[in-house]
């Protein structure tokens, strides 16, 4: 089934018309629960690997590696959402609760496997004939493929996230991987997908405020001050949330490819290839939520009725404190190391 993002609450170009000139396409991936194959662009589901290529994995040190495993965090989120769906007394039973509990307690790995290379998690895969917004990889790479170490334990601080994405020509794999290894344990339950296909739906979008030329910066902040105080003196004000610029008419929540980044949780800084000095462009944001709990005005139209919670949070992936993740690429030259930001 489709998916479809309602009209704008406001028609933004109209009530300032220099923002045509921004104006951008980007494609919302609309994750959702399935089954999907290595022959299909998805988050979490099996990737066209190579049988006879190595997995990319973790070289830094995860000596004091536990956590839960991950067959036990896919159990528990059965369970729970089992138990949200029975419609006589719904929640979990006393035999779930315990189930649940067991399945929550954290593990070591052995220590061999503890100190040796770690495993990466296949977090996406996307063709270019399904993303419109898709740039070309290197040297006709039609495939991108992204994984990430289950730990936060890389960088100086030893709290940063590591990422790996690889390009491929989708039709040089004849021989897949079936059986791709993956970590005993993980540190944080939100790096382990949910097996979700991909609705893909391109929409348009303009850039973060902050990014726009100062004048209209400061009279869009104008206006959605001018909106709120109004709102508040409202005699029939319900406390209905307010559409604005930078939730509701600019830049959509959820996974998308192309576009503009969000700098709501930090001030923009530039993003230039470390390679060649070229600005950089977004290549894909990983979000932690679907739509937001405020007017959920980018919530599809065919999902209007359904519970919040169903749909909301698809994949389970949740990129530091509930936030998303944006990875920028060099378009100058796609085979360039890429860079990302946690808003």
């Amino acid at each position: 089934m489709p998916r479809t993002t309602p009209p704008r609450p406001l028609d933004v170009e109209a009530l300032f018309p220099e923002l045509a000139a921004y104006r951008g396409i980007t494609t919302r991936l609309h994750p959702r629960p399935g089954r999907p194959d290595a022959a299909a662009s998805s988050v979490g589901g099996p990737l066209l690997w190579p049988a006879d290529e190595p997995w990319p994995v973790c070289t830094d040190p995860h000596s004091h590696a536990h956590g839960r495993r991950p067959a036990d965090i896919h159990r528990r989120r059965q369970l729970l959402a089992s138990a949200r769906r029975r419609a006589s007394d719904p929640g979990p039973t006393d035999e779930e609760r315990r189930q649940l509990e067991e399945l929550n307690r954290e593990h070591h790995s052995e220590k061999a496997a503890a100190t040796a290379p770690l495993p990466l998690i296949g977090l996406a895969q996307l063709y270019r004939r399904d993303i419109p917004d898709l740039p070309a990889g290197p040297d006709d790479c039609d495939l991108l493929q992204v994984f990430w170490c289950p730990f936060d334990a890389h960088g100086p601080g030893r709290y940063d996230m590591l990422l790996d994405l690889r390009w491929r020509r989708s039709w040089e794999v004849t021989d897949a991987l079936t059986s791709p290894p993956q970590p005993q344990v993980v540190g944080f339950h939100g790096y382990v997908p949910e097996p979700c296909v991909l609705h893909p739906e391109q929409v348009t979008t303009y850039p973060f405020a902050g990014l726009l030329a100062e004048d209209l910066c400061a009279r869009i902040d104008a206006w959605e001050e001018a909106r709120e105080e109004e709102a508040e003196r409202s005699a029939d004000g319900d406390g209905a949330a307010v559409a604005g610029y930078q939730y509701d008419l600019s830049i959509p929540p959820g996974w998308r490819v192309g576009g503009f980044a969000s700098w709501h949780s930090t001030d923009p800084y530039p993003m230039d290839c470390r390679t060649c000095a070229t600005p950089m462009r977004l290549l894909l944001t990983v979000d932690s939520w679907e739509w937001d709990g405020g007017s959920g005005s980018w919530k599809p139209l065919e999902e209007q009725e359904s519970a919040t919670h169903r749909y909301a949070t698809p994949t389970e992936v949740i990129v530091g404190r509930w936030g998303e993740l944006n990875i920028f690429a060099c378009p100058a030259n796609p085979s360039h190391p890429h860079r990302w930001s946690i808003q």
